[in-house]
């Protein structure tokens, strides 16, 4: 793609910015490493459903977990805590999924997820986690340095930063007073509870009710509830755009209207409060994902693809090729298949239909200097408003480093329904000059300070949450129920990718192992 065409498919609307001035130069910036799923060894193991397996030598394992996401680690974790053996086999050389982070010199910093909200006292096992990996206390309150740092978030808006996320400057009495009537409907709906005690909306989805009346605001999009209720205001309009994008990588014109009062609604302890509080690192969820691996050690089994899943009355058999090109049988009592839907499809033909997934492009952007910028002080997230992206967080702000070298992780959803194509034939070096571009708007001196970007493609980073999702209620009923001695665990399975939801399924699958009972086998990872 030429440049004009490669800004315009990345950044729509707002890349026609100094689009025309600036054609040909300045050069892009240098690009020192593109990562991402490894799409040859996917395809590989695509190319494998139909090799020979017979003659491979067969290995045992009492249970075999397939992806090293989050949900497999957190089933992973699960056994390990009860002493039950197990192997998980991951795809990549690393485990993580969207989790995973990366680090220089200066800082860690994230490749995908970034943050965590605090969960209530209901998610046990969540906050059980949280305590042994000391980012709660003993009272079960965050600590210091894993709660965000003020100043927490600013919006660039009209050519300044501003404090805070929504766009006050100039905000008329009518945008104020619909931001007032927006915040009311979410109150309501926080103190929602139904005939069994469940809130309308809550973390993870499972806790959630699924009354009718709430499962009838899955069968319009965002944008119709708001024009629905009447809300025309395009500063809120565009900040709930901004949650779609955020969470789900989605416009709030092709998102459930469910799924955007759950963005806010899931996270408020109560009516009339604040959204629970936010818990980072300077790698993201990469300090999560970290702390399981660290705890499984040689139970894990990087660069292992399963290329077929087939079970019997007495158990079930994987086929597995390790990254050197040897294949082996592995033969379990169960298995947790903690995969998306796509991957599922291929492994288990049949058993589900694949969700949409929204593209991602993750760029870190390796600073000698800070930029300039007018108005706020620099905050953890630095939000672009009339942006297609969502800004980008800075890695170095959570341990106080405010001054000198540091690391900007940038996001940006890609909206387009060709998104995952356009993004893996995209020159690198033009997608880094597309992410300068865009941050140049509020740091004109942007490229003066950059050293290097380092890019990250997610073809398949999320399932996208739209209208029908919930599939009138049934969704995780019918979707996360065991296959015989098929145990499934991924976000997948809510529909919202998010960690709670990989870690409540991942936990949930291991419980579903336990309470089947002992079965012999011996542990340990196959050789």
């Amino acid at each position: 793609m030429k440049r004009r065409e490669l800004l315009h498919a990345l950044l729509g609307a707002s890349a026609a910015w100094g689009c025309g001035v600036r054609e040909g130069e300045p050069p892009p910036p240098p690009v020192a490493a593109l990562g991402g799923a490894d799409v040859e060894r996917g395809h590989r193991l695509v190319r494998d459903l139909d090799a020979d397996f017979e003659s491979a030598p067969e290995h045992r394992v009492p249970v075999a977990i397939v992806g090293g996401g989050p949900a497999g680690l957190s089933a992973a974790w699960w056994l390990a805590r009860h002493d039950r053996p197990f192997t998980l086999f991951e795809l990549e050389d690393e485990v993580g999924g969207t989790s995973r982070s990366g680090a220089s010199a200066v800082t860690p910093y994230p490749l995908g997820a970034h943050y965590l909200p605090l969960p209530d006292a209901a998610n046990e096992r969540l906050r059980a986690f949280l305590h042994h990996m000391g980012a709660l206390d003993s009272r079960g309150e965050p600590t210091p340095t894993t709660t965000v740092r003020e100043p927490d978030e600013r919006v660039f808006y009209g050519g300044y930063w501003y404090p805070g996320l929504y766009p006050y400057a100039g905000a008329s009495a009518h945008d104020l007073a619909q931001l007032g009537r927006f915040h009311r409907v979410l109150d309501r709906y926080a103190g929602v509870r139904d005939g069994a005690g469940r809130p309308a909306f809550a973390l993870p989805l499972a806790r959630s009710s699924m009354d009718a009346d709430l499962v009838a605001l899955d069968r319009e999009t965002g944008a119709a509830w708001l024009d629905r209720q009447g809300f025309t205001s395009p500063r809120l309009r565009w900040l709930c755009d901004y949650a779609c994008r955020d969470d789900y990588g989605l416009s709030v014109d092709e998102t459930s209207a469910w799924a955007l009062l759950f963005y806010w609604v899931s996270r408020m302890p109560a009516p009339g409060e604040e959204t629970a509080p936010l818990l980072t690192w300077p790698e993201g969820n990469g300090a999560l994902v970290g702390h399981l691996r660290a705890l499984l050690r040689d139970r894990v089994q990087p660069g292992h693809a399963v290329g077929a899943v087939r079970q019997d009355e007495a158990g079930v058999t994987l086929h597995v090729s390790r990254a050197d090109g040897q294949r082996m049988r592995v033969r379990c009592d169960r298995c947790v298949l903690a995969v998306p839907d796509f991957v599922r499809a291929r492994l288990l033909p049949g058993s589900v239909s694949p969700s949409p997934y929204s593209a991602w492009l993750v760029s870190n952007l390796h600073l000698a200097d800070r930029p300039a910028g007018l108005g706020s002080e620099p905050a953890w997230d630095n939000v672009l408003h009339g942006s297609e992206s969502l800004g980008y967080v800075s890695a170095t702000h959570q341990r106080g480093r405010d001054h000198g070298p540091t690391v900007w992780t940038h996001y940006l959803p890609l909206l387009r329904e060709d998104a995952r194509e356009a993004l893996l034939e995209a020159e690198p070096a033009a997608l880094a000059d597309a992410v300068a571009h865009d941050l140049e708007r509020a740091h004109p001196d942007l490229r003066a300070h950059l050293e290097r970007v380092d890019l990250w493609r997610w073809g398949h980073a999320m399932v996208s949450p739209r209208p029908g999702f919930l599939e009138g209620g049934r969704r995780l009923q019918e979707r996360s129920a065991p296959i015989g001695r098929i145990h499934l665990a991924h976000t997948d399975l809510s529909g919202v990718a998010l960690f709670e939801e990989a870690f409540f399924h991942g936990t949930r699958a291991a419980e579903e192992i336990l309470a089947a009972g002992p079965h012999p086998g011996e542990g340990g990872a196959p050789t």
